[in-house]
C-alpha cells in the first residue's frame, strides 16, 4: 500500500470516541437551558437539573478528551487535531469551574453559572464540530 494512501485517508473517528464526543452536546446544552429556566423562574429544581447535567457532560467530555489525547500520542497529530484537543480541554476545565459555581447557594450562582454554561456549550459545540470534521475518513488533516 503506498504511503500517500495513509495521508489521503486518515483513520476515521472511533465509534466510542464519537459517542462520547456527541454525548457532551445535549448534556451541556441541557445545563444551559436549565440555567436559563432557573434565571427566569427562580425554581431551584432547575439549578439542580443543571448541576447533574454538567456532571454528566464532564464525565463524557473527560473520556472524549482521553480518547483524543490517545489519538495524539499514537501519532495522529495535526494542527486541527491539536485545536480540537485544546477546545475540548478548555470546555472540560470551564465545565469543572461551572460545576463548582453550581455548588454555591441557589441565587448566589447567578449570573455566573448562566454565563459559564453558555461558554462551555459554545466550546463543546465547536469541539464537536471540529472533531467530527477533522477525524472522519476522507478528510486530509
Amino acid at each position: 500500500m503506498p504511503a500517500d494512501h495513509d495521508r489521503a485517508y486518515p483513520r476515521p473517528i472511533h465509534p466510542l470516541h464519537a459517542v462520547l464526543l456527541a454525548g457532551t452536546v445535549p448534556l451541556f446544552l441541557g445545563a444551559l437551558l436549565s440555567d436559563w429556566a432557573y434565571s427566569s423562574s427562580y425554581e431551584i429544581q432547575w439549578k439542580n437539573f443543571a448541576s447533574w447535567l454538567i456532571v454528566g457532560g464532564l464525565v463524557l467530555a473527560g473520556f472524549a478528551l482521553l480518547a483524543a489525547l490517545i489519538g495524539l500520542v499514537r501519532g495522529r497529530s495535526g494542527r486541527r487535531r491539536i485545536i480540537y484537543v485544546l477546545l475540548l480541554l478548555a470546555a472540560f476545565l470551564l465545565g469543572f469551574v461551572n460545576a463548582l459555581v453550581h455548588g454555591k447557594d441557589a441565587w448566589a450562582s447567578m449570573p455566573e453559572a448562566l454565563i459559564l454554561s453558555a461558554i462551555v456549550t459554545a466550546l463543546v459545540l465547536a469541539a464537536t464540530w471540529l472533531g467530527f470534521s477533522t477525524l472522519r475518513a476522507g478528510v486530509t488533516p
